[in-house]
């Protein structure tokens, strides 16, 4: 009793409030039928979109994804892709009232028999997905088959809405790792053949390394392939995209992505995060209103190359080390 008054006493009466709109809009758009709900999400979607809310985010990162585009073709998609947040929101909100083979019907697997062979090594497997489609229907679809999966997560800044997705998490069969967590429980996952789920492509400032994602380098985390490499454990490159057409149905695609060892491991693990942000831009590619362009992904610069042509010097000469690049606001 002493942990939940604790526990009360966090929640601050903004997060109260939001915790109360949001399960009232759930409630709203749990008893539509899902047709209207995914119409309602667009419209809501859309109307976030006529408002601005990040849309200079969205509209920089676009131009920095497909500088080749024309500003008509940009401003398409970004309005697209607040349609399709709204809609995904609205899926997710049903998806609290759903059950696993409701997720079942809902989803179509490529690759499952490749994941089921992995899986067969004894080591776990990890699936690294992006902001694409519905990542969250990701990991739901692979609980609903029956294989135990756990998800890495990041603690949300409402700790009563955090609990909530939580909660659906856990009903739909996937357990949950908090990322501060990771290095310890992920570990253990893979050594009782588990799949782990990791969404791999938030900025990672100066922790992450610096890989191509449309051109351009991105500071990403080096967790998936860290895991990988030390643990043995097979990686598939894996994403959930929404199906056109009638109904709100999804494509749960997983690929095996090789992984090469050369005895560096450094360069091991930034030429298999390379490949697999490079796997991810190509989906993203085939219907680029599916991600989710609201975040900074190119928030965090690569450090400047040390300049030894024009000093005459170097790192191994004994030379002044170069710092990171000062980081971004948020």
């Amino acid at each position: 009793m002493a942990d939940e008054q604790r526990q009360d006493a966090r929640h601050k009466p903004r997060h109260r409030v939001e915790y109360a709109l949001a399960r009232t809009l759930e409630s709203a758009v749990s008893t539509l039928p899902e047709g209207a709900a995914d119409r309602f999400g667009a419209r809501l979607g859309g109307a976030v979109h006529r408002l601005g809310i990040r849309r200079a985010t969205v509209e920089q990162n676009l131009r920095l994804a497909f500088p080749e585009q024309t500003e008509a073709w940009r401003q398409d998609v970004c309005r697209r892709a607040y349609q399709h947040l709204g809609r995904e929101a609205a899926a997710m909100l049903r998806l609290a009232k759903l059950d696993p083979r409701a997720v079942v019907d809902r989803t179509v697997t490529r690759g499952w028999d490749e994941m089921e062979d992995a899986l067969s090594e004894g080591k776990g497997c990890i699936l690294v997905t992006g902001h694409y489609g519905n990542w969250e229907i990701a990991a739901a679809a692979v609980a609903a088959r029956g294989v135990p999966i756990s998800a890495i997560v990041r603690r949300q800044g409402n700790l009563l809405v955090d609990q909530r997705l939580d909660a659906t998490r856990r009903r739909l069969g996937v357990e949950t790792i908090v990322q501060r967590d990771a290095p310890r429980a992920v570990p253990r996952a893979l050594r009782r053949n588990g799949v782990v789920g990791i969404v791999g492509d938030q900025d990672a400032r100066k922790a992450g390394v610096f890989v191509p994602f449309f051109g351009v380098p991105a500071s990403t985390h080096r967790g998936p392939a860290l895991f990988a490499l030390k643990f043995g454990a097979p990686v598939f490159a894996c994403v959930a995209r929404r199906l056109p057409g009638a109904g709100v149905r999804y494509e749960v695609q997983g690929t095996r992505v090789p992984v090469a060892r050369t005895g560096d491991l450094e360069a091991d693990i930034q030429a298999l995060t390379a490949e697999l942000a490079a796997r991810l831009e190509s989906h993203i590619r085939e219907a680029p209103e599916q991600y989710f362009w609201f975040h900074r992904r190119w928030k965090s610069k690569p450090p400047p190359e040390p300049e030894t042509a024009q000093q005459g010097i170097s790192r191994q000469d004994g030379g002044p080390a170069v710092d990171d690049a000062e980081q971004d606001g948020a």
